[in-house]
């Protein structure tokens, strides 16, 4: 159970209040959530910036960035080597993330079968960029379930763990934020669910989830903690 200690349980993992038959929204975190794409992502950035002449690991990266934009990525990259990235690195580290996707990406274990029983309205809300998103919902056959309601950082002034891009696809799709519910891997992620005034459903059950997972996302805020996609709809409605 990626995320859990030795012998704990989901009941064990499932902390705070369940979400109520209030909720008319859900919106879900990409990376991590809907597809287990954390530690691929971090082991490409960390590749690339190494060869370009910014030494970096995966584990870095995974400790940093998960959860926040690539544009907070690149400053402080740029902050702590003391000099600018390379124009042209954001088109290279796309065309990699591309082809290590393409490879190695798949839907999150028991999203495919969690999504037809959810009940209620979904959207996407992401810090990637909305490219990124298009390849990677596509590549794992996620995207006809959520488009044209996918949406990224870009399209807000300040991303996670600011509450705009929440509150902005919570806009978007009509429902006030006091009934969305947010489900959320990163740290970055449930404080900005937490900021827009919406519930948040802490997620660790991808790859990237050590074992000190959810103790992060119980600090940072999140009023349920599960590790099993298969079991939202119930949780969504108990």
């Amino acid at each position: 159970m990626p995320g859990s200690s030795p012998g704990m349980t989901l009941s064990d993992l499932e902390t705070g209040v369940r979400v109520t038959k209030k909720s008319a929204l859900v919106i879900f975190d990409c990376d991590g959530v809907l597809i287990d794409s954390e530690l691929i992502a971090c082991r490409v950035d960390a590749e690339l910036l190494t060869e370009i002449g910014f030494p970096t690991s995966a584990e870095f990266i995974r400790e940093n960035f998960v959860g926040v934009s690539s544009g907070v990525m690149f400053e402080r990259i740029e902050r702590d080597h003391g000099r600018k990235l390379p124009e042209d690195f954001p088109a290279m580290l796309q065309q990699r993330l591309v082809a290590a996707f393409a490879q190695e990406l798949e839907a999150m274990a028991g999203v495919a079968d969690m999504l037809p029983s959810l009940g209620i309205k979904a959207c996407v809300a992401s810090s990637s960029q909305p490219e990124r998103l298009r390849h990677s919902l596509g590549v794992t056959g996620l995207w006809p379930h959520f488009a044209p309601h996918v949406f990224s950082a870009a399209m807000v002034a300040n991303g996670k763990p600011a509450p705009d891009l929440f509150l902005f696809a919570a806009e978007r799709m009509r429902v006030a934020p006091k009934d969305c519910v947010v489900v959320e891997d990163s740290r970055a992620g449930v404080s900005a669910g937490r900021a827009a005034g919406m519930r948040v459903l802490g997620f660790c059950g991808g790859s990237h989830c050590g074992p000190d997972h959810v103790e992060r996302l119980r600090a940072a805020g999140a009023d349920v903690i599960f590790d099993d996609m298969r079991r939202l709809p119930e949780l969504l409605a108990a």
